[in-house]
Formats: C-alpha cells, structure tokens, sequence
C-alpha cells in the first residue's frame, strides 16, 4: 500500500481564493447555445426560451464568469447581427466551426441570461476580421447610460440600465492558423494595443485580456506572449492561456498527472511576463486569465466540423462523454489553478453546456451531469479564503509524457473567518490505493466535518441521461481526526475533499 504525508500550515499562503477562478464558456458552437442554454421547445423553457434546469445546474457548479460569444466564433462575428428583432436578424456562416449562425441569441439575450443564471459575463470582441471600431461600438452598447446612438439603440432593445461589463478579450487565439484573420505577434500586438487604448478612453473602469499562445506547444510559445505584451503592457490586465488534456493511446498514467503540465504552463507564461516587466521597469504586474481550459479528446469524430455545401445550424460537434478518470484529472487541475492563484487571476472551463461540458441535454428533453460536473462544483462551492501551499512527502510513478511525478497532489484553503480547512487531493495511482496523513498542528482543534471521494473500481464509468447518479462523491468512511492528524485511504484513480472545522 502506497503512503504520502501532508503538512498543512496557515503561514503557507499562496493568496485569495478568487472567485473568477470558477468560470466557464458559452460559445456559439454546436449545441453550447442553441439547445443548450436556449431551448424554447423544452418543457423546461422559461418565458424567454431558456431552459431553467441549466440554470440550475450552472448555479449548482458555482460558476462565477462565463467568457462569451467566443472561442473561434467570435473571429467572425459581427455582433450587431445578434440585436433588435429576432426576426429582423441576419443568418450568417460561421467559418469557425462550418455551422449556420441564425443569431437568435445575442448579446441582449446573453445579459439576460447572465442575471438568470447569477454569473458575470466576460465579453469577447472580433480582432479576427474586425478592429477598434466594433470594439467601441459594442462597448458603447453595453456600458454607456444612454444618450448616444448605440447606447440609446440598447435602451430601445429593452435594456434601459448599461451592463457595465468589466472583463473583455481582445480577440482570441490569434496564432492559431486555424483563426479566421490569424496574425503574427507583432500585428496582433500592435493592434490589440490601440484597440486596448481606445477602449479605456470610453471606460477607463474595464479590465482588458491580451491574447497569449493558445497552446503551449504552439511554435511560437513564449515569444508570442514576449512579443504581444511589449506592445500592450501598458493597457491590458491579464494575458490569456489556453490548455486541453486527453488520453492518449491508452496512456493513463501521463494522463492522470496532465496538472503537471498545467503548473509548467502557468509558470512559463508568469515568466513571459515578468521578463516584459523587467525590460520596462514597470511595478505594474500582468496576471492570468486561463479563460479556456478542460478535457478534450480532439482526435474524436465529434470534434471534427462539417464539410463542403453542408452548414446546419447548432449540429452536434465536440460532445465529449467523461469518465471517472476524466473527473480526476479536471479535478486535478483545478488544483494547479488555485495554487497559481497568485498569478491565475481568472479561468474559464470550456464549455459549459453540451460542447466538453459538465452539462449535457437532449434537443427539447431531459438534462444530465457528466462526471465533471462534482469536482468542478465541490471546488466552486467549498474553497474560501486563502489558498495554502502544501508540503508532500509521498511515492513517485513513472509516465511516459513526464518523467516520474507524485502520486498524490493535493492542496488546501483555509478561511479565517471560519476557521475551516478544506483539501482537494488527486490519488494518480491507477492500481493502488493511497494512505493519506495530514499534519494538522497548526490548526489545533479542528474536527472531521466531512470527506468524500469520487472514484469508481471501472475508471471508464461514463454519466448518461439515464443515469448520471452512481458515481458521485461519497462519504469517505476511511477518515478519521485524531491528535492532529488527520487520516484516509484514497482509492486508484480518485478526487477526494476533505473538510475540517472546529
């Protein structure tokens, strides 16, 4: 049987937990909006087409930003084509994803949607095929009181009180080959800076995303990110980071420790940063807005968009069905965000509904948690205060991908205001089972409120609309409190929490 110990101390302080840590994505692809947020024909439709148990469940994971309307989509989009009458609208092709874009949804109906479903938007804005124009007409749209043409235009649409969104991506993965109006560095840079500039000249209140790599293994790595912030450090807040993690050829191993890249990642990018901050001697710091990050297995014939005379509206595209493994690891990496939480300002998991989602629904039918669902709402709801770093002393285990990593990974957050202690911890191992011991000295007094495992013998096990409540977290009967120390056994292949108070 496999041993790690852990030490828990509240001088350990990485930072806060940050709410915008907890964001996802809702993106016009596949069935994300059409039939996923907005489905007039469920019996589950409110007055306004959306379905009311997607918004039960968005709530129920914790979600805080939802970045929108774009991902690749939004390199296309004209966004004026998704207000006023719905039936005044224009259909248009989304070179993107090979679909027909109807714009029965648009931004309106998403701040709309936003209130219902009690998240902040995080707007994305068209650097692909448009510039600073459209991006001061959007913003003006949104955040003006009134008394200007698109302001005033928003009013007559319905919305009389601006939205006043905050946080705005300056377009989105523009190295990428596959974007409608790619760009090198230097271009993107130049012009993410003057649209960057011109906005806060409307609203010096906003907070601004530059586009990093959207990839780590993107040529370009690094020197994008180098590049882009010399032109923009001045005006924007965070720059992005975008990752995807599946199994590959059988690998489970390298798999089940894809935060270790993750953390190599985050690392890579801060440091990208900081060498721009030191180059112009600057105390101004650039933070992370990891706004798209998730399991997903891109090698699937799902992911892989129509082709030729063929473009349907919302077709079922990237609908990837998670395991318990897959659970794991997205839990997994939530760890790796919240101990960057010092540098990860913001993250969004892609997506939300029906595309790599945690939610799934049926075109006018039932709803379902996947298995990505739990460790992404027991996070979202559990962590509070300040995010600790964790010292651990445990067994190694060989990957191809990445050499020998821990078994387990794990870390904690503690609220003063409380006095609660929860940790997050990943048991990597694919054939044995971990015993878990926690120094919890420094917490004189704490007592077992609660500790619970997700995991399953058959780590293939997969949620459907029949069934998507037989592998949920359970009570971990293993756990006990006693003297300071805190113990458990950790099944193979498992995402546990463990709850601590007085």
């Amino acid at each position: 049987m496999l041993h790690a110990s852990v030490t828990v101390d509240p001088a350990f302080v990485v930072g806060p937990v940050r709410r915008r840590t907890f964001g996802s994505f809702v993106e016009h692809l596949g069935r994300c909006v059409y039939t996923g947020i907005h489905d007039p024909a469920a019996d589950c439709a409110d007055e306004d087409g959306f379905r009311t148990d997607v918004i039960d469940h968005t709530r129920a994971l914790g979600i805080s930003t939802v970045r929108y309307p774009g991902g690749n989509f939004v390199s296309g989009y004209r966004w004026e084509d998704g207000i006023g009458p719905v039936d005044d609208r224009p259909r248009r092709l989304d070179l993107a994803w090979h679909s027909t874009e109807p714009n029965t949804i648009g931004v309106d109906e998403f701040m709309k949607w936003t209130v219902k479903s009690g998240t902040e938007a995080m707007m994305a804005i068209n650097l692909g095929t448009r510039g600073i124009e459209s991006a001061l007409d959007l913003l003006e749209y949104c955040n003006v009181p009134g008394g200007t043409y698109w302001s005033d235009l928003r009013r007559a649409n319905g919305a009389e009180d601006p939205y006043r969104i905050k946080m705005w991506c300056l377009g989105n993965e523009m190295d990428g080959p596959w974007q409608v109006g790619a760009s090198t560095a230097e271009e993107y840079g130049r012009l993410a800076a003057r649209t960057a500039a011109a906005m806060r000249r409307l609203d010096p209140e906003i907070e601004l995303v530059a586009c990093g790599s959207s990839a780590s293994h993107m040529p370009t790595f690094g020197e994008w990110e180098r590049t882009v912030l010399t032109h923009t450090y001045e005006h924007v807040d965070y720059i992005s980071a975008h990752a995807y993690y599946y199994e590959t050829d059988g690998d489970l191993d390298s798999f089940l420790a894809s935060a270790v890249d993750m953390d190599h990642f985050i690392d890579s990018v801060a440091a990208a940063a900081d060498q721009v901050r030191a180059a112009k001697k600057t105390d101004k710091r650039i933070h992370i807005s990891f706004d798209e990050w998730n399991v997903w297995y891109q090698r699937r014939a799902e992911s892989r968009p129509p082709s030729g005379d063929d473009w349907p509206v919302a077709p079922v595209l990237l609908e990837d069905h998670y395991n318990v493994a897959d659970a794991v690891v997205v839990g997994n990496l939530l760890i790796s965000l919240l101990r960057h939480t010092d540098r990860v300002h913001a993250a969004s998991l892609a997506q939300l509904v029906n595309v790599i989602a945690p939610i799934m629904t049926e075109p006018g039918g039932r709803s379902w948690r996947q298995t990505t669902f739990h460790p992404f709402a027991q996070a979202s709801t559990l962590a509070k205060g300040d995010v600790l770093n964790v010292a651990i002393d445990g067994p190694d285990y060989e990957t191809k991908k990445f050499g020998n990593v821990p078994v387990l990974d794990a870390v904690a957050t503690h609220d003063p205001d409380t006095g609660e202690v929860v940790i997050f911890a990943v048991n990597r191992s694919t054939t044995e089972q971990l015993t878990l011991d926690v120094n919890l000295a420094a917490f004189p007094g704490l007592r077992l409120l609660d500790a619970t495992t997700l995991s399953n013998p058959d780590h293939t096990w997969t949620a459907t609309a029949d069934d998507d409540s037989t592998v949920t977290p359970v009570p971990n009967t293993t756990a006990t409190v006693d003297a300071g120390r805190f113990a458990a056994e950790l099944p193979p292949v498992s995402w546990n929490v463990i709850r601590l108070g007085k």
